[in-house]
């Protein structure tokens, strides 16, 4: 049984998938015929949707700034989604992870390889402005950078998700507390907080915030 839960999002028998933009297996991932299965404990946005989330901001044609591409296991399934009308601009900081990318950006077309630190816009300045920002960083000022970005490079209307890391913020805090701080920033800075997600048992003491910029 297949079922269609956001435009380009599929279970299948149960199990997430988007339609397989490529007829091979980039990471060891399933296929099932025209569709390629997303497992959720290796993908914050896999594990939010499969947790709940209510609205998907990312569809086909959509502009997507990705920070914290690493090697492109996600951003894949983001490309997958938005289609060869669509692009992922795809930020890594780390050359080892970067490194791994680049493969799989020369079979996507669609994902723009970024070797940057996202604490420095001036270094990506000139990519456009997006209908999603994604920032999936572990830093203890990641809510800060997204905030940053957000003002230089997402579309008045724009969303943003961000994927909380508790731990990479501050270890001697709750989750709950951690994330209450997190999203007392993002309202602070003018964004309308939509959907709150804890990513458990995907991923522990993870969050995930889809918030939108006016």
């Amino acid at each position: 049984m297949v079922k269609e839960i956001f435009t380009g999002v599929f279970k299948v028998e149960d199990r997430l998938a988007t339609l397989a933009t490529l007829k091979e297996r980039l990471f060891g991932e399933e296929l099932n015929g025209e569709y390629r299965l997303w497992d959720p404990t290796r993908s914050k946005l896999g594990a939010a949707i499969m947790k709940g989330l209510k609205q998907l901001p990312i569809r086909q044609g959509s502009k997507i700034l990705y920070l914290g591409a690493a090697h492109g296991f996600t951003p894949s399934y983001v490309a997958d989604i938005v289609g060869t009308t669509g692009i992922v601009y795809a930020l890594e900081f780390s050359e080892r992870p970067f490194n791994e990318l680049l493969p799989v950006c020369e079979k996507y077309e669609n994902i723009v390889p970024i070797l940057a630190d996202a604490r420095k816009p001036e270094q990506f300045s000139w990519v456009e402005k997006s209908d999603v920002l994604y920032v999936d960083i572990a830093q203890p000022d990641q809510t800060d950078i997204a905030i940053r970005v957000a003002k230089d490079f997402l579309k008045r209307g724009g969303h943003l998700m961000l994927a909380i890391k508790t731990q990479s913020i501050d270890i001697t805090k709750s989750p709950k507390k951690v994330t209450d701080e997190q999203v007392y920033k993002l309202k602070a800075a003018g964004f309308q907080v939509l959907e709150l997600i804890n990513l458990e048992p995907f991923e522990e003491r993870h969050f995930f915030v889809s918030a939108k910029m006016f």
